[in-house]
């Protein structure tokens, strides 16, 4: 999994936050960004996610097929955050600035993988992971499954970025996270290095 929204300054630097397997992770602070909106995504918005990927600089970058897939079929557990009114010209809800795709574990629909997570980096370091996360599992219920209990993510050792992310929503919906083997260097074709499972378990619903 990768994602493109590093702390803010007043965060530190190393995975402190995360703590040690099974025990809860100590919330951090971050200023929301002010006039963010996030919804589900539409086949139309296939395009902005797959851009938000190019840009980011550090996701692995699939075909924009893939995109409009995930946009169109998943949607119920994907999101896209956009910032602004369209006053600047770029439509009626403002520039995407972020997105999330996730799906529900077919064996276990209580479980959320998170697959990607892409934050524009003029929005950074504000929180908009984190809201993308809200709101994806918070409307779960919504899609006629059952709520999502349990979040899965798969992040590189050395992302320090993305462990500090899930670490500080884990802390903000009481949850515990816990590192397991996940996909070893040796399932990839490609020189790709070990992938752990990040498991963020007793998510505690919106208030």
């Amino acid at each position: 999994m990768d994602t493109t929204d590093p702390a803010t300054t007043n965060h530190p630097t190393d995975d402190s936050s995360t703590g040690a397997p099974g025990t809860t992770a100590s919330p951090r602070t971050a200023q929301p960004l002010a006039g963010l909106t996030v919804r589900p995504p539409t086949t139309a918005d296939g395009a902005a996610m797959w851009r938000l990927a190019r840009d980011s600089g550090s996701l692995d970058l699939n075909s924009s097929y893939a995109y409009l897939l995930l946009a169109d079929h998943f949607a119920a557990t994907c999101r896209l955050a956009f910032l602004g009114d369209g006053s600047a010209g770029d439509g009626a809800e403002g520039t995407p600035v972020g997105f999330l795709s996730a799906y529900r574990l077919p064996a276990d629909p209580a479980t959320l993988f998170v697959w990607q997570v892409a934050v524009d980096p003029r929005a950074r370091g504000r929180r908009v992971a984190g809201r993308l996360l809200d709101a994806v599992v918070d409307a779960a219920a919504d899609d006629g499954g059952p709520p999502v209990t349990r979040l899965h993510t798969t992040v590189t050792t050395d992302n320090t970025s993305s462990r500090r992310v899930f670490a500080r929503w884990a802390a903000e919906r009481g949850a515990t996270l816990r590192e397991t083997s996940g996909y070893e260097a040796a399932h990839f074709p490609d020189g790709h290095e070990a992938e752990p499972l990040l498991v963020i378990e007793g998510i505690r619903p919106p208030r």
